[in-house]
């Protein structure tokens, strides 16, 4: 059976001021994903915090957003897709100011948790609308502003956040999302159309056993590090808690009558290999940032503002990548621009695989052109032929699994590279040691005070054996991360070319 989208993409007035209205609100909520990272400091001696309790500020919002993601679409089904963003809107704004204003630590963690439940739907939401007020043929432009405002944000979000910090107060951190919330929420309460509602029952068994899977598992991804992985019964417990959750859920997803996810949803090969590539661009894009501010700060000695200025130059090589790349996807097989992408993205972390402590700033910038120029290939076509063979019924739910399987893999990649990185540079750090002995002739043409016993050049071999040791596992990591790029260039072949939408006519997807 044929069914249309709710909303005629051809006859939509104010697409432009519409489109503002969707990426402030976007842009809003992506910065808050990492623009607190870099006040955790000076929160913690404001907040009177333990450095182990800091990180539930973090912790909290990003739990409760994963959790409440998949129940976007029940919720726009319920309460109508324009009455929910103009609640989330509402909610993440009143959340944000109730953050810049908490006077402990219990406060600040209630209402970041408070900003994770309002911010949850913003992305999806927001992702939807656009591809309902868009004509197939001028998806690929909406999925680029979109990515733009997804990539962007979390590459900004350090930057400007110690800008912040460092010249204003943490708590401007949250306020400056006041005015941004006012413009976004009153031009969709104008211009943005109302989307009739549907008849939905929920299925709180089910939703209750993805939230503790998804729950439990995001726990542990950011925990894991603190308390030392599976040497901690803690860990063992969220594992556990991780595994029946998803296992329980996908029995009951198959089995029920009414099932809170659509297991039909799945039916459609574009949007399962889609969300697996989302699941790769999640790890590459937080996991390559999460490992740059630190090796910059520790091993070439930057400043914060420096490190953001330094990083700059990777979001403008996604600014011109999509801007190409949106006109380009309607023209070029969305396939060959994906494989593009992901070469340079695989040829930037070649790249930073042979960074060394000797070199200048050169080659920082260039590979993170590159990067920024290879993931927004990426991004703006998976993200256009993801959802070109879905079913419009089921966008608001599809939209909500891709936001979910991206922060997933965006959590699952920071915590696998940084596991490896600590244990990595432990183990190179011994290795290393061996070779400094009073025998090796190295040492002896390079300090021979170190040779004889001198504390001062012993702790200067000591400095230098440990850079090393940082500078390889870094290395590693990013060696890592390449192989994976690589790894996911032959599934390319998975995705269907969609059929053209013809011309003048709305958007049908077959039943």
């Amino acid at each position: 059976m044929a069914q249309a989208d709710p909303v005629n993409p051809y006859d939509v007035p104010h697409r432009g001021l519409i489109t503002v209205a969707l990426m402030l609100a976007t842009i809003m909520q992506a910065l808050d994903t990492t623009i607190a990272n870099v006040a955790l400091p000076t929160m913690m001696g404001n907040l009177g915090a333990s450095p182990d309790n800091i990180n539930w500020v973090l912790t909290s919002y990003i739990v409760a957003a994963a959790i409440m993601t998949p129940v976007t679409g029940w919720l726009a089904d319920r309460l109508g897709r324009k009455e929910l963003f103009l609640t989330s809107v509402v909610g993440f704004t009143v959340s944000s100011m109730l953050c810049g204003i908490a006077w402990s630590l219990e406060t600040m963690v209630l209402f970041r948790l408070l900003q994770g439940v309002f911010g949850a739907a913003i992305v999806p939401l927001s992702q939807t609308f656009l591809l309902d007020i868009n004509p197939k043929e001028r998806h690929g432009q909406a999925m680029a502003i979109w990515g733009a405002g997804i990539m962007l944000g979390p590459i900004l979000g350090p930057m400007l956040g110690g800008w912040i910090t460092e010249n204003l107060t943490w708590r401007w951190v949250f306020f400056i999302n006041l005015p941004i919330g006012i413009l976004a929420f009153a031009g969709m309460l104008i211009f943005l159309p109302k989307i009739p509602r549907r008849a939905r029952g929920f299925d709180f068994f089910g939703f209750a056993m993805l939230s503790l899977g998804v729950g439990a598992l995001q726990m542990l991804l950011d925990r894991g590090g603190e308390v030392d992985w599976f040497s901690s019964v803690e860990i063992w417990i969220e594992l556990g808690l991780s595994l029946c959750g998803f296992w329980v859920f996908i029995i009951h997803m198959m089995s029920a009558d009414h099932p809170f996810i659509d297991p039909r949803i799945f039916l459609d090969r574009n949007f399962v290999t889609g969300l697996a590539f989302i699941f790769v661009m999640g790890v590459l894009i937080l996991a390559s940032m999460a490992l740059l501010p630190p090796m910059l700060s520790t091993i070439f000695g930057y400043p914060s503002v420096t490190t953001g200025l330094v990083m700059g130059p990777r979001g403008v090589g996604t600014m011109i990548s999509m801007l190409v790349v949106g006109r380009l996807v309607a023209k070029v097989d969305a396939r060959i621009l994906v494989v593009i992408g992901f070469l340079l993205t695989a040829q930037s972390l070649y790249t930073m695989a042979g960074f060394s402590p000797q070199m200048d700033d050169r080659l920082i910038l260039v590979s993170g052109v590159v990067q920024g120029l290879g993931m927004g290939m990426v991004f703006v076509p998976l993200s256009t032929i993801t959802f070109a063979t879905l079913d419009a019924r089921y966008r608001t739910d599809a939209t909500a699994l891709f936001s979910l399987v991206r922060n997933l893999g965006s959590s699952i990649g920071v915590s696998v590279v940084s596991m490896l990185l600590s244990r990595n540079i432990q183990v190179n750090h011994t290795e290393l040691s061996a070779f400094v002995n009073p025998y090796n002739p190295n040492l002896q043409a390079m300090s021979p005070a170190a040779v004889s016993g001198d504390p001062v050049a012993l702790s200067q071999i000591d400095g230098l054996v440990n850079m090393q040791s940082q500078m390889i596992s870094y290395n590693n990591d990013f060696w890592l991360l390449m192989l994976m790029t690589l790894v996911a260039v032959p599934f390319v072949i998975l995705l269907r070319k969609p059929k053209a939408a013809p011309a003048g006519a709305p958007s049908v997807h077959m039943d």
